[in-house]
């Protein structure tokens, strides 16, 4: 029986029939599996998919498509899209490399500089002319789907230049802090001398809005906000107090004349104190080839965006420097900062943060940590004494560590990172922007992926910049797209080609006026749908436009694509196709003939509907040059054993004659249980079975289960262990399947034997002394009554007794009875 399947032109909607009514279940399920399978197929071919009708759609479709600019390429029924597909199928059709638009994208280095091997003590380079990533400048062509790789290294350079801002909180509670800050310039300059020989310090301070309710606003309080008789400074919320300087001295002298001011609630306003840091770089004195690190010390919270609706401020931070006198002046105007707005303007000016706080606010400021990039965290102690450890920990700690970032990403572009770091370790992902435990002159590698899913809109060069975070140095990069062909350049307008100049002849086909219609613009689109035209799309006066398989244009059939690229309709009427033919081995025409009109034409040496019939009988010669060894007949290159005992290629084998057990016993042996005379040589003698162990001989298959002979065999070993096996032919397959423990006649156990004969004395003693006693008990009791039964039957008496004596004696005393004597 065959079995035929059909499907039509919607790809999800296919069907199979049999020649049984029975199998109609069967027929529905294999219709699902056809349904997936069409799904699978259009899902997979972008090319097709995209149902480009011109060259620059078609190569935005994916990388993988290409166009076939060839005049003569499309076939009768070939719809112009049909040009589009990928390029092993364009060059299966017929259409020549050479006619192929497959352009590629590339890319070219503009500026390349080595990294700087600077060493410290030696001879100092200008900031600008130190290097610590390369390349510099890249021009990238990009053609949608297409990724484009390039390498980026970095180095971080030895002495390479600091400069650190010093930010603190001037608060009451950070009193006892000051005074430990204020010979904190010169003791810092000399730790940092150990790492850069180019460093410079500033400060800064800060406490609050000058509104209510975070300060008293009372005149008092804003003269002297502290209480008990202490003299404090005017409440403020940023005081730039120290330009970047290299004079360490004069830090120590400014930061000696500030004082303790004081407010009201316990978060404070560092946040808009950290926003004026960042974007105010010409009061602070930023410098650009630098290392920018600010220390932020508080013992305190932060306020952030919508608290400074408490003091009726509700105008977001506009992110721009305000200060006057060096002195920020809208913190009455301007509500705080958010944590997201730091983010951006912290990282546009490569600065990396330190927070130095107390350890109860620890939680709060790790979080915070996790929201800014190149940011750290130290605990603070109460006092501020370890200020210059905490900043040198966290500065090694953040240098330590590169971060790439990007900017703003044209709509459709997407990059991709990873990283080779330090120790060969290979990171993907978010982690692939990242390096860590770099220390100086160490280099790391990454590797950036660009891919673009289409052109932008505008079809202008665009251009994006990576970065190490905290670091001024990027790598800027033009992208440029491809959006057409070269051949698009080369278009006839107006050609003959199309119908009378109704198009323009573009990459082999015609791009069509406005208004005009069909492969060469041969129709009016009014025109396409009147009834004479679909009358020459008919086939035999059928109902049937284009067989269902196409469209009627312009009075010719342009038939319908397929989702898999290698299935085809064709004819004029769209009645033929290449893969609605017979299947065997579910290959189309078995793999061996084409499938022309649905119909399988065979190749020479094959025949059948299915192409499935081998004419060669050299499959069926045997190894004594008779065809199946004489015991059958070579149908369709394969022997049909008329002897049904007989199986295997060439009927040479036969599993239930006498013999097959003791021939197959040793090497049984041997793979199974690793003993036997092949046992040395088991691999190189006994391949030629596949062997299947099982349990027990309930397992082993059964003669009147399988549908080929079966035999059955036991066999003993040099132990006079029996093992059980079968041996069988399926499908020219040599099978053994073997009971994988011996059968060993078992020998006696001593010890149930030794305590048997032990219990048994022991039993049998207790036994006969039972018997003797009780033959003791019998006896006396015999005696007893013997005695007794003599006793009564005693006939004498004591008097008549000749011998008898009375056992009485009388006497009687001489003086009894007598007076005695008167004295």
């Amino acid at each position: 029986m065959k079995l035929y399947i059909f499907r039509p032109t919607n790809p999800c909607f296919c069907f199979v029939f049999q020649m049984e009514l029975k199998l109609l279940l069967i027929a529905t399920l294999l219709g699902v599996f056809c349904c997936s399978i069409s799904r699978a197929q259009k899902e997979g071919n972008e090319c097709i998919n995209a149902n480009a009708k011109y060259c620059g759609e078609c190569i935005q479709a994916g990388a993988k498509c290409g166009w076939c600019r060839h005049p003569d390429f499309l076939k009768q029924g070939e719809a112009v899209s049909s040009r589009c597909d990928e390029l092993q199928s364009l060059l299966i059709r017929g259409c020549s490399l050479a006619d192929i638009e497959n352009p590629r994208g590339g890319q070219r280095v503009l500026l390349d500089r080595p990294v700087t091997n600077r060493l410290k003590g030696a001879d100092k380079l200008r900031l600008e002319n130190i290097t610590q990533i390369q390349p510099q400048k890249l021009a990238i062509t990009l053609r949608a789907g297409e990724p484009q790789s390039f390498n980026l290294k970095f180095k971080r350079a030895e002495d390479y230049p600091i400069d650190m801002y010093y930010l603190m909180d001037l608060s009451y509670s950070m009193k006892d802090d000051l005074e430990n800050v204020k010979n904190l310039g010169t003791s810092l300059m000399q730790e940092m001398t150990k790492i850069t020989s180019d460093f410079r310090i500033g400060f800064g301070s800060f406490v609050e809005k000058t509104v209510m309710p975070y300060i008293s606003t009372t005149p008092a309080k804003l003269l002297n906000p502290c209480t008990g008789g202490l003299n404090c400074t005017s409440p403020f919320s940023y005081k730039n107090v120290l330009k970047l300087t290299s004079d360490g001295k004069r830090f120590n002298t400014l930061v000696g004349k500030q004082q303790i001011s004081g407010n009201l609630d316990s978060p404070e306003g560092g946040f808009d104190a950290i926003m004026q840091v960042a974007v105010c770089g010409d009061q602070i004195g930023w410098r650009t080839d630098v290392t920018r690190l600010l220390v932020f010390s508080t013992d305190a919270g932060f306020h952030f965006a919508g608290d400074g609706k408490l003091g009726g401020i509700v105008l977001p931070n506009d992110g721009k420097c305000h200060l006057e006198n060096n002195m920020y002046t809208m913190s009455h105007y301007y509500d705080y900062p958010s944590i997201a707005h730091l983010v951006q303007k912290l990282s546009d000016n490569n600065i990396q943060t330190i927070f130095a706080v107390t350890e109860e606010f620890q939680p709060v400021y790790k979080e915070l940590k996790n929201l800014i990039p190149k940011s750290a965290v130290g605990t603070l102690s109460a006092n501020s004494s370890n200020v210059i450890n905490l900043i040198i920990d966290a500065y090694n700690s953040l240098s330590s560590e590169v971060i790439l970032e990007n900017s703003k990403l044209p709509e459709g572009l997407t990059i991709a990172y990873t990283s080779l770091c330090k120790n060969g370790i290979v990171s993907e992902g978010e982690n692939g922007r990242k390096c860590s435990n770099i220390s100086i002159g160490d280099e790391v590698m990454f590797t950036i992926d660009v891919t673009a899913t289409g052109c932008p809109k505008m079809g202008k060069p665009e251009t994006i910049k990576i970065k190490p975070l905290g670091f001024n140095e990027e790598v800027e990069i033009t992208l440029n797209f491809i959006c057409e062909c070269d051949c698009s350049s080369g278009g006839i307008a107006d050609s003959d080609n199309c119908t009378l100049g109704n198009g323009t002849l573009e990459c082999g086909a015609c791009k069509c006026n406005p208004g005009r219609v069909g492969r060469n613009c041969e129709c009016s689109s009014n025109e396409v749908a009147t009834e004479d035209m679909d009358r020459t799309c008919r086939r035999d006066n059928s109902t049937d436009l284009c067989s269902n398989n196409g469209e009627c244009v312009c009075g010719a059939c342009e038939c319908k694509k397929r989702d898999n690229a290698d299935e085809r309709y064709s004819g004029p009427f769209c009645e033929c196709d290449n893969f609605n033919c017979d299947r065997s081995n579910s290959l189309l025409c078995g793999g061996n003939g084409l499938c022309i009109c649905r119909e399988c034409i065979c190749k020479p040496n094959w025949k059948g509907s299915a192409c499935d019939c081998s004419l060669d009988h050299s499959t069926c010669m045997a190894s004594n040059k008779q065809i199946c060894n004489g015991r059958g007949t070579c149908e369709c290159g394969a022997c049909k054993c008329t002897d049904p005992k007989f199986q295997g290629l060439t009927c040479e084998t036969c599993p239930t004659c006498p013999g097959v057990c003791i021939e197959h016993k040793d090497c049984v042996q041997c793979r199974t249980f690793g003993t036997g005379e092949k046992a040395e040589r088991c691999q190189e003698d006994c391949s030629e079975f596949s062997l299947v162990k099982v349990k027990d001989r309930g397992e082993l298959p059964q003669p009147n289960d399988a549908a080929y002979p079966v035999m059955h065999c036991k066999e003993r070993d040099a132990n006079d262990c029996w093992f059980y096996y079968t041996y069988a032919v399926n499908n020219n397959t040599k099978e053994v399947h073997v009971v994988d423990k011996l059968e060993c006649p078992t020998g006696p156990d001593i010890i149930p034997i030794v305590l048997g004969v032990v219990v048994g004395i022991v039993l049998i003693g207790l036994a006969l002394l039972l018997i003797w006693k009780l033959l003791m008990v019998i006896h006396d009791r015999r005696e007893f009554a013997k005695f007794e039964k003599e006793k009564l039957n005693a006939k004498w008496d004591t008097q008549e007794n000749p011998i008898y004596k009375s056992p009485i004696n009388k006497f009687q005393n001489p003086n009894y009875g007598r007076k005695a004597p008167v004295l």
